[in-house]
């Protein structure tokens, strides 16, 4: 029986890789989605009368404003302001409204900094946060405990899948708010069409991290939908880790530029390391597919195309 399903945030990264997932699977989701002008997430009453009008039976939660390091120190405040309102409203009217099912989604960044690596389930909310970025991780765990209790109160399918760090198709390339891998990606892009000899890194290049394609999460949350009784919460990620500055080669690689690479100690490295444990959703049965060459390929693929047709993210 085909089922409605909202996706917030469907002009986003991981909206977007919902979207061309779904509509792979037109035989069983009938897809609703609303951009910013049409519905203000963080309007209580907008959503509720969406909801109530609309009736979906799943909803998707991929809204929220995110950025890196420097966004999350520089604007704090709309940070958790701007999360904590979008989480609280769908959660709430999901549940006024009927919805049978909800995937909230969260994020790695919500691990206590100095949680035993690789990061289980478990530790959440076992430790003090990073402080880089306490903000946005605080409004996530909100969204994630409302989930939580919900589904205990209510004896709802309300549940959350926290994805490592993602990319791919639609990133953010701004100069001082995008994520590591598209701030590579256009750092090295510029560099080499400007004929530089040096490209810069922040801090030493020593932290690791995770990296997910946006199209592996999506197909990931799609089959969590299929599951009859998931987690509370559960990780996704590809379950391998490489440090910034080996990222960075890669990116190097893949741009195709010829330069050296140097670090600027000045700036702030972030978390020290950063990977989930994916046992339980490995265990569900659902593995990561795309290789990050491949997947840095792909996107600076349609990083090119982007810039070129003018709809690139800066």
């Amino acid at each position: 029986m085909m089922k409605k399903i909202f996706i917030s945030g469907h002009k986003g990264m991981v909206g977007s890789a919902l979207i061309r997932a779904l509509n792979r699977r037109t035989d069983e989701y009938e897809v609703i989605t609303r951009n910013r002008t049409e519905l203000d997430l963080c309007d209580q009453q907008a959503v509720k009368g969406f909801l109530e009008q609309e009736k979906p039976e799943y909803v998707i939660n991929a809204a929220g404003r995110v950025g890196g390091i420097f966004a999350n120190n520089t604007y704090p405040a709309d940070f958790i302001r701007e999360n904590l309102l979008i989480n609280s409203n769908l959660i709430h009217s999901s549940y006024e409204s009927g919805v049978a099912r909800f995937l909230n989604l969260g994020s790695s960044c919500i691990y206590p900094r100095d949680a035993e690596q690789p990061l289980v389930e478990k530790s959440l909310l076992s430790g003090p946060l990073e402080p880089t970025n306490s903000a946005y991780a605080i409004a996530k765990i909100a969204g994630l405990e409302m989930c939580r209790h919900y589904r205990s109160q209510y004896g709802l399918m309300f549940h959350s899948a926290m994805p490592t760090n993602l990319y791919g198709p639609g990133d953010n390339y701004h100069h001082e708010n995008s994520h590591v891998l598209p701030a590579l990606i256009r750092r090295f892009h510029e560099a080499k069409l400007a004929g530089s000899s040096v490209v810069t890194i922040w801090g030493t290049g020593t932290p690791r991290r995770e990296l997910l394609h946006a199209d592996d999460l999506a197909d990931a949350l799609i089959f969590l939908l299929s599951v009859d009784n998931p987690p509370d919460w559960i990780n996704v990620g590809s379950g391998t880790d490489q440090s910034i500055l080996e990222l960075a080669n890669l990116v190097k690689s893949v741009v195709g530029f010829e330069g050296e690479i140097q670090n600027d100690l000045s700036k702030p490295d972030g978390t020290p390391i950063k990977r989930l444990d994916v046992t339980l959703l490995e265990q569900l049965g659902w593995q990561s597919k795309i290789s990050l060459v491949d997947g840095i390929q792909l996107t600076y693929e349609d990083f090119l195309k982007s810039e070129k047709d003018g709809t690139l993210r800066i």
